[in-house]
């Protein structure tokens, strides 16, 4: 994918003296009293903001946060707490500056803050006229929000269309390069991991893979749907009957390419949704009626896992049962383990599959981390995410 990357025009020197606006995903987490409780997207965002600085340009970067009405200011709404936080990381006093759009005082070496960029009306729908405003305050836009992605907004597509020089941050980059390498050029096997509780969340996931890789595993609700498509029973597991022809078409797709969606043979069962409730190991074929599948189990584990360790590329989307309650987390560690051992290069992505990922411990054994949920999730659907789309326009 051929975009222009600020790295390599801050290298040429063609940012120095510039003015350059930085979207970044500064969507952080805050508790009641409006403190920041989890800082990893700041963090992220701060090598694009020290590259422009060092190659002295003048800075603005923005961000939305949370969901603000557009044209109405609150003092939650505001970006403050972000400011005074990546103030402290970098070292220095960062301005927040409110009703920006028609104009910015900032110098070269100079950084500010922009006020949350969803404040500003037309933002959600792309207005042309909020976006060539945007676009004339800068030389140089960045896109480095790829949690953003695939969304159409003033503040992260009109800006990049009308913007003098338009370009992808290192973030962005290096999701592009992680998605490039997993989906376009895989190394082959190429396992995936779709995981989660409903078929139809993922269904148009699991289609567009089933073109792509050689082995499909299957986790969590989704699984359960794909046993019934097999003909084995689920008890009163979480399933989508309804999909149950859905699930049918993606096996016979993988099989008619000589890949395949690998069923489990054996699961772990609970009579209740608790974490208390007693782990019982059976053979898939021996699920009673008042089962709830919760996990998959060792025999499958094993199996999945030998996958994994032999694969060339995985992509990893969603645990494998339900891994908060530890008695039914055995089948998302061993996995995870499989991916964090596997020479394999592997990609991973969602919520769960973060927070997989943290309490096993392995962020350093997986190939890339991605931070984009949504994002990631329309990508892996095979669609072209927009702020691709218009990167790719403007580096042509």
């Amino acid at each position: 994918m051929k975009v222009l990357r600020f790295e390599d025009l801050a290298a040429q020197g063609k940012a120095t003296g510039q003015r350059v606006f930085i979207r970044a995903d500064l969507n952080v987490p805050q508790d009641d009293a409006g403190n920041i409780t989890e800082d990893t997207r700041i963090r992220a965002s701060i090598p694009c903001i020290e590259m422009a600085l060092k190659a002295g340009a003048a800075v603005m970067v923005t961000s939305h946060l949370g969901r603000p009405t557009e044209g109405e200011f609150k003092p939650e709404d505001s970006l403050a707490p972000v400011a005074k936080r990546m103030g402290e990381l970098m070292g220095r006093e960062i301005k927040v500056v409110p009703n920006w759009v028609d104009g910015v005082q900032v110098a070269p070496g100079e950084l500010v803050m922009l006020e949350n960029c969803r404040l500003n009306k037309g933002e959600k729908k792309n207005n042309e006229e909020l976006a060539k405003k945007m676009a004339a305050l800068c030389d140089i836009f960045v896109h480095d929000a790829f949690g953003t992605a695939h969304r159409a907004e003033a503040s992260t597509y009109g800006i990049a269309q009308f913007a003098k020089i338009a370009c992808a941050g290192p973030l962005l980059a290096a999701e592009i390069d992680a998605i490039s390498k997993a989906l376009a050029n895989p190394k082959r096997p190429l396992v995936a991991i779709v995981a989660g509780s409903k078929v139809s969340t993922k269904l148009t996931i699991l289609q567009s893979l089933a073109k792509n890789v050689d082995q499909l595993i299957v986790g969590g609700g989704i699984a359960n749907t794909f046993l019934l498509a097999a003909g084995l029973p689920i008890g009163k597991s979480l399933a989508e009957a309804d999909l149950v022809n859905d699930a049918k078409a993606v096996i016979e797709a993988m099989k008619a390419r000589g890949a395949a969606v690998p069923i489990p043979v054996d699961v772990v069962t609970a009579k209740t949704f608790a974490a208390d409730a007693p782990a019982t190991v059976k053979a898939a074929t021996d699920v009673a009626a008042d089962d709830l599948i919760l996990d998959i189990g060792p025999k499958t584990a094993a199996q999945l896992a030998d996958m994994l360790k032999k694969a060339g590329t995985i992509v990893w989307n969603g645990p494998v049962g339900v891994f908060e309650f530890d008695a039914f987390a055995k089948g998302t560690e061993t996995l995870a383990r499989a991916i964090a051992e596997s020479s394999a290069f592997s990609i991973a992505g969602g919520g769960d599959t973060l927070a997989a990922i943290a309490k096993y411990g392995i962020e350093k054994d997986v190939g890339y981390i991605s931070t984009g949920g949504g994002a990631f999730l329309e990508v892996l659907e095979g669609k072209t995410l927009p702020a691709f789309e218009i990167l790719q326009k403007r580096a042509a």
